[in-house]
């Protein structure tokens, strides 16, 4: 499998650990968003949608957007299941990845923070408030409702889930613009839990090979 990847997506960091959980090799194409790879005529062919990340399968077909890509590996790849069997926990843990990658992740990734600043003329002191208020507000949530559910070490239960894969490149951009996290105990209890195992740390930024 090739793996169109750039280092600090949040979405190309879900599948490299999802990747990673399930002990699948892949080979590393790098996209590099903020010089505009992603628009490149080339990558279009790869992706049309000309977002990283992109799976491209054994029998070179692509897969695109993460939760897409990791429900497909749960699928073909069931060993280390990421979603459970229950039709009810399948739900909460769903629910708990979109709260992150359609609440959360689309307010302050690269395009809207760039929109705001270029277009917008806003300056970094304003992406930066914009940057922290919605993330305190997504993670708000994510707690009220991790707290209520949660028993186990993790996001659902006491193995790692989708909901972990999103959850952990979340708190690394969110560490990265300096938002106050103590207000989230039991996410970042969750968040710790995940950083200890191998599959999650060797899938961070700073040890991608592309990582400046």
């Amino acid at each position: 499998m090739k793996l169109y990847t750039y280092f600090r997506s949040s979405a190309s960091f879900r599948v490299r650990i999802a990747l990673n959980l399930k002990g699948i090799a892949y080979e590393s194409s790098f996209v590099h968003l903020p010089k505009g790879e992603h628009r490149a005529a080339a990558y279009s062919k790869v992706n049309p949608q000309a977002l990283t990340p992109t799976l491209e399968l054994d029998d070179g077909d692509q897969l695109a957007q993460s939760l897409a890509i990791i429900e497909y590996l749960d699928e073909v790849h069931p060993k280390t299941p990421l979603l459970p069997k229950k039709a009810k926990e399948r739900a909460r843990v769903r629910s708990l990845s979109l709260l992150i990658s359609c609440e959360i992740h689309p307010l302050n990734n690269l395009r809207t923070l760039q929109y705001l600043k270029r277009t917008l003329g806003q300056s970094e002191d304003q992406v930066n408030a914009w940057y922290r208020h919605w993330v305190a507000d997504g993670l708000a949530k994510f707690e009220a409702d991790v707290a209520r559910g949660s028993s186990g070490s993790f996001c659902h239960g006491d193995a790692p889930t989708m909901a972990d894969c999103c959850l952990v490149p979340q708190i690394f951009n969110a560490k990265r613009y300096q938002c106050e996290l103590a207000a989230y105990p039991v996410t970042m209890r969750i968040f710790d839990a995940c950083m200890k195992l191998e599959a999650f740390d060797r899938a961070q930024p700073s040890k991608q090979p592309d990582a400046e």
